[in-house]
C-alpha cells in the first residue's frame, strides 16, 4: 500500500476504504480601522455523515479532493460586523475515523446526520489583528472507512491462515516458513461473480502449544474462543481441513471424521484427550460445523468448494436476520392495532 498525490490506500475493485482529501478554511473579512470594524470569520469545513454514500462516491463526485470554505465578509460602513463566511459541508459514509495526516484522530462519524469539524475558518480583521485577517485552518486529512469482517479466519500458528488467505480473497500477507509468521491481523475480500463482497480476517491465537492432532487441536481453539468472546461459539462455523497434500494427510482425515460425526467415537477421543489438560483449559462445549471442506493451499484443493460454503453460510445467515426482523415488525404492527383498538 503506498500513499502519494492524492492516491487511495487500499483499494478492491471499485471498493475504497481509505480516501486522503485536502480541506482548508475560509480566510477571515477585512475589518475597518477608521471605525474599528470587525471583518467577518471565515467558513468551516465539516464532514457530515449520511447513509448511502461511499468513499467512492466522494472521489468520483470531487475528483479533486479539495475543500474550501467561504471568506467572511470585509467590515463597511453599512456593516462594521461582517458576516461570517459560508461553511463547507461534505458527505461522507457511516462508519468513518478521520486522521491526520500523522495518524492522529481527529473524529468519528457512526450515525447519519453526525458532523466531524476538520477545518476552522480564519478570524476576521480586528484591533487585535490591526485589522488585518487570518486565513483559515489548512490540513491533509484521511477518511477511513472502520471495516467489520464478514468471516473470522481463527487458527494457531503456521496452521496456514495466511497462505489460505491469500488464495480465496485479495489479501497479501507476509508468508514465511516460520513458527510464527502473522506480524498483524490481515482482512481479504472475496470477489464473487455477482459481485457480492466478502470481508474475511485473520485471528491469531496462542502459540504456547505442544504438537497435536487434528481433533485437539478443534478442542484447544475452542477454549481459546470461550475464554476471549464465548458468544463466538454459537456463531456458523465452517471447519477447513488445511495441508491436504501431506502424506497420510487422507487418512488423518478419515479418523477426524469419524471422531466428529460418530457421538461415541467423539465422547470417546475427547475424554481420552482432555485427561491431558488442565481443567482449567478444557472447553465447556464444543463447536457444531456447518461444513467439513478438506483443503490445501498448496495445491489449490477444495478452495472454491470453501468459497462457495461461506457464501451459502453467510446468505442463509442474511435470510435468517431478514425473517427475524419481519416478524419483530408485524408484532410491533399487532399491538400498535391493539392499542389503538383499545383506546378507540
Amino acid at each position: 500500500m503506498v500513499r502519494g498525490g492524492g492516491a487511495v490506500l487500499r483499494k478492491y475493485g471499485s471498493f475504497i476504504d481509505d480516501l486522503r482529501l485536502y480541506v482548508r478554511g475560509g480566510t477571515g473579512g477585512m475589518g475597518y480601522p477608521r471605525l474599528g470594524g470587525e471583518g467577518g470569520r471565515g467558513g468551516d469545513v465539516w464532514f457530515v455523515a449520511q447513509e448511502r454514500t461511499t468513499l467512492k462516491s466522494v472521489k468520483d463526485r470531487y475528483p479533486q479532493k479539495r475543500f474550501v470554505a467561504g471568506a467572511g465578509a470585509n467590515s463597511s460602513v453599512r456593516a462594521l460586523k461582517g458576516e461570517k463566511g459560508k461553511d463547507c459541508e461534505v458527505h461522507v459514509p457511516l462508519g468513518i475515523s478521520v486522521l491526520c495526516e500523522d495518524g492522529k484522530q481527529i473524529g468519528e462519524l457512526n450515525t447519519a446526520g453526525e458532523k466531524c469539524l476538520v477545518a476552522r475558518g480564519g478570524l476576521g480583521g480586528s484591533l487585535a489583528t490591526n485589522f488585518l485577517p487570518c486565513k483559515g485552518q489548512r490540513r491533509i486529512v484521511h477518511l477511513d472507512l472502520k471495516l467489520i469482517a464478514d468471516i473470522g479466519l481463527v487458527g494457531f500458528p503456521n496452521a496456514g491462515k495466511s497462505s489460505l488467505l491469500s488464495k480465496v480473497s485479495h489479501a497479501k500477507p507476509q508468508i514465511a516458513d516460520y513458527a510464527f509468521t502473522t506480524i498483524k491481523p490481515e482482512l481479504g475480500k472475496i470477489m464473487y461473480a455477482d459481485y457480492k463482497q466478502v470481508d474475511i480476517s485473520g485471528f491469531q491465537l496462542s502459540v504456547k502449544t505442544r504438537f497435536r492432532t487434528a481433533f485437539e487441536t478443534i478442542l484447544l481453539l475452542t477454549k481459546e474462543l470461550e475464554l476471549y468472546k464465548e458468544e463466538l461459539l454459537a456463531k456458523p462455523a465452517l471447519l477447513a481441513i488445511n495441508k491436504m497434500d501431506l502424506p497420510s494427510s487422507k487418512d488423518n482425515l478419515n479418523e477426524l471424521m469419524k471422531q466428529l460425526q460418530n457421538p461415541q467415537v467423539f465422547q470417546y477421543a475427547v475424554s481420552d484427550f482432555l485427561h491431558l489438560l488442565r481443567e482449567e483449559v478444557v472447553p465447556e462445549s464444543t463447536i457444531k460445523f456447518k461444513d467439513i471442506i478438506p483443503v490445501s493451499t498448496y495445491t489449490g484443493e477444495g478452495i472454491e468448494e470453501l468459497k462457495t460454503c461461506i457464501r451459502k453460510s453467510l446468505d442463509e445467515e442474511a435470510e435468517k436476520e431478514n425473517k427475524d426482523y419481519r416478524k419483530k415488525k408485524l408484532l410491533l404492527l399487532r399491538t400498535s392495532d391493539k392499542k389503538q383498538m383499545s383506546t378507540a
